[in-house]
This record gives C-alpha cells, structure tokens and sequence, in this order.
C-alpha cells in the first residue's frame, strides 16, 4: 500500500488517510537466497556437550519474541521431525520452523490434518526412535488431549510446545493457562516458563530431559500465549553452529519400534491383555514408574535450568510463589513492596511436573503468608501448593484473572497489604 493512500476504518465506516505507523506485519518470509545461506549454516553446525550448550557455551543477546526464541532453540536442537497443526498462538512458532525445516535445520516437517492426527503421528515417530517436536494451545491441546496422555504411558521422549490460551466457551485466543491443568496427571514433565528465555533455555532442555536413560518421558514446556509468543524480550543465546547430540534411542528405558522390538514395552507382557489380577497389577506398577521417572527428572531439571525453583528474598515473612508470566508481575510487586518497606519476597516454580515438594516446604517453611497469583479462574497452582506444604491455612489462593485479563501488579499488591491501593 503506498503512503497516503485511501483507507476505510472498518470500526466507524470513516475514510482516511493511510498512515504506515499503523501497520502491523509478519516478518517477512527468509528469500530463496537467505535460505541457501542458511543451509550452508545447517551443514556446518558441530555437535557440542549438552553441559557445553546449556552452561558454557559464550551467549550473545537478542531483543526477540518468545516464537523467535522457540525456533532458535529449536535450531540448536537437532531435532528430527516436526508435525504441526496451526491455532492460535502457537501458529507463529511452528511456521518459523517451517523456515528451519526449509533451511535444513529439521530434517522432516509438515501439516497434519488436525490435533488428534498431529498427536499420534508423533508417537509415532517417537517410538520410531526420532527426536519429535509439536505445538499447540488451548482447545488444541484439550482436542489432542487422549493421545498426549499415552505418552508417558508409551515412554516416548517427544517435545510438546504449549502457547496457552483460553479453553472455556465462548472461545477466545487471549492468553489463560488453566489448560496446563490439564496435563498434571497425564505422566509427563511440565516446565511454565515466565519470559522468551525461559522459552528459549526450557526447549532446549526439555529434549536432553525427556531423553535421559532414567527418564525416558515427554515434556510439555508451557509459556502464557501473546504475553510471551508475541512480545518481545531480551534472550541470551550460544552460537547458532551449535547443536544437540542426537537422540541415543537404544540407552532409553523403553528402547525404540523396529524388527527385534515392539511398541512399547507393555505389548510384550501377555498376561496385560487379559482382564485379572496380574494385568491391573502390572498396570499398576507402570503408572508408579512414569511418576517415579518424573521424580528422577529433578537432577536434570537442576542442572541445565540453574534450580527447579528460584528464591527472591528468601527470609521474608509473606512468600509469593507464581509461574509462568505472573512470575514477572510479582517481581514488580516485590519491588513495589521494598519501596513501601515491606518484607516480601517471591519463589518462581519452573517445573510443575515433576512438582518441587520438598524445595516448595523449606523455601515456605518460615512464612507467615503465602500469595498464590495466577492466569486461570480454577487456581491449580494454589491447589498444587495448598496439598504440597504443611499450615496450609496460610496459603491466600490469588489473586487471579482469566479469560486473557492482565494481572496489574496493584492487584498483588492489594492482596499483600490487605486492603485496596490507590
């Protein structure tokens, strides 16, 4: 469109003039010869230590959005396949794959014909012994559901990216994460990143995670659509030339599908076909493992993410605990209160499964009050914390807004000095 052209504004019928300031576009598309360029770059990249890639690698820093910092991770991760499904928000993660898959970055990629398809396809190809990644969000992730809950079941080390965004009816696209309550029970780790690093450094991690020999689980790494996928933030990222080891499909627990091996381990186990005592015994003692294996997860989790939890200000008398974006609200809050010389202070929980139990009831054990905010009406993560410590009549669940609502940091605020502020 050329400056100064007529334009109609579709809320009042009005004809004006064209401004460019009020354009908003996709980034542009990578040319046929930036492609070129970059599979020149995909040819080149080295295998590296995942020790060396998440801690010692040198990082450079990027003003990016959160869908950016998905595909650059992605890019570092070595990752065999991708199937993709769009809804919204995750739609802009998953076609900048695509540019990656075109850059040679991912040696498979395409469109499935919808989440239930998208779903059983990478079990498919995770019992296949790939490294298999998806997205989704909201209804997707709730259509997709019955398939993302056998996975554990299956053992498959598959990556699932979770833009979370409003389930409930009347649909709405705005960001709510009670969807990530739908996953706790499922068997499978789930990482709430707060912002585009944590996107970034919980992708990558998830895949060396799920992969692990005692581990062997998917992994969901969850952020809170738009406030994360769309906007901007600051990411510290190594070298593009650097990549994930391949996934060691022969050393998991459960080893790969091919001529000498069936699906899953339970297939092989006659007597689980049958309706009696052994068979639910049997079933019984895997669904111990999957959650024993979760456990296990902590030592990786601790690792590359720096902690399963971070402490701000961990002698204060009323204790924050948050995840995903109203992490961020709440460091604002505690900041607020500093000024007002409160003593507050904040505990951010990176990995809901495997659930930091212990961490959670030292890091509380002191407090008086602990506030729970959260982006959802339902409240999972104070139900989480209420069932996990000990003098739970000083949990305070909330404040929490829903349906896509920002949380003002007032609103925390009101809830640590108990009355409203103005």
């Amino acid at each position: 469109m050329k400056d100064g052209a007529k334009v109609e504004d579709k809320a009042t019928h009005q004809v004006r003039e064209d401004d460019p300031r009020d354009r908003v576009a996709s980034p542009p598309a990578p040319t046929p010869e930036k492609i070129e360029e970059k599979k020149k770059g995909a040819a080149a990249q080295r295998i590296v230590d995942p020790d060396y890639l998440m801690i010692d690698a040198p990082r450079e820093r990027e003003f990016i959005t959160g869908s950016e910092a998905a595909k650059e991770a992605i890019r570092r991760a070595n990752v065999d396949i991708a199937i993709a499904y769009p809804i919204t928000p995750q739609s802009e993660t998953m076609q900048q794959v695509g540019y990656l898959y075109a850059e040679g970055y991912i040696k498979d990629y395409y469109r499935a014909e919808e989440e239930i398809g998208v779903m059983g396809a990478i079990a498919g190809a995770s019992r296949a012994g790939v490294r298999a990644l998806t997205a989704t969000a909201g209804p997707g992730l709730v259509r997709g559901i019955e398939q993302i809950a056998s996975w554990p079941g299956g053992r498959l080390p598959s990556v699932l990216l979770v833009m979370c965004r409003v389930v409930n009816c009347p649909l709405a696209i705005q960001p709510d994460n009670v969807e990530i309550s739908y996953l706790l029970n499922c068997g499978g780790i789930v990482l709430h990143g707060e912002n585009q690093q944590d996107f970034y450094d919980y992708s990558v991690a998830a895949f060396m995670i799920g992969e692990k020999p005692e581990v062997t689980l998917p992994v969901a790494v969850a952020v809170d659509g738009f406030f994360v996928t769309h906007a901007r933030g600051w990411v510290n990222m190594p070298a593009e030339d650097l990549k994930l080891p391949p996934r060691d499909c022969y050393h998991e627990s459960v080893p790969m599908m091919d001529n000498e091996n069936p699906p899953i381990r339970i297939s092989r186990d006659a007597p689980i076909q049958k309706s009696n005592f052994i068979s639910y015994q049997m079933h019984a003692s895997w669904q111990q493992e999957v959650f024993a294996a979760q456990e296990r997860a902590k030592k990786w989790i601790n690792r590359w993410l720096g902690g399963i939890i971070e402490v701000v200000n961990p002698k204060a008398k009323t204790m924050i605990v948050a995840s995903g974006a109203a992490v961020s609200q709440s460091r604002e809050a505690v900041r607020q209160a500093e000024e007002l010389g409160l003593d507050v202070g904040l505990i951010k929980i990176k990995s809901i499964r495997p659930f930091p139990a212990q961490e959670l009831i030292e890091a509380t054990d002191h407090a008086e009050r602990i506030i729970v905010p959260e982006f959802n009406y339902v409240g999972w993560l104070a139900k989480e914390v209420k069932s996990t410590i000990g003098r739970n009549e000083r949990v305070i669940a909330g404040p929490r807004v829903f349906g896509g609502m920002s949380m003002p940091t007032e609103l925390i605020m009101e809830t640590i000095v108990g009355s409203k502020i103005t």
